[in-house]
């Protein structure tokens, strides 16, 4: 069950965050002071908080971890980049003037 649902989340992030929120919301609860920072990580930044779920612990984070939510944050980055990079290509779809 597991290895399902590291498969998912992989590919399906947000899916993978809302689990985690169902499944244990005393968890998310821990992690983030308000609901409102888990719904924007949903919304904008869904590999960064599901990493930033899996890796907290009771005292925060700690060394190495910032490693793996800086490489979570920097995919979510390349993803908003690569699907503005994209939207040019839409076939019928003429390119903005600079």
């Amino acid at each position: 069950m597991g290895c399902l649902f590291a498969l998912m989340a992989g590919l399906f992030p947000r899916l993978g965050v809302f689990i985690v929120w169902v499944a244990r919301p005393e968890r998310v609860d821990a992690a983030f002071s308000t609901w409102l920072w888990p719904l924007l990580g949903i919304i904008f930044l869904p590999f960064t908080t599901l990493i930033y779920l899996f890796l907290w612990a009771p005292g925060g984070l700690h060394g190495f971890d910032w490693f793996w939510i800086g490489l979570a944050a920097l995919l979510d980055i390349g993803h908003w980049v690569a699907s503005a990079t994209q939207r040019n290509q839409i076939p019928g779809r003429q390119p903005r003037a600079a």
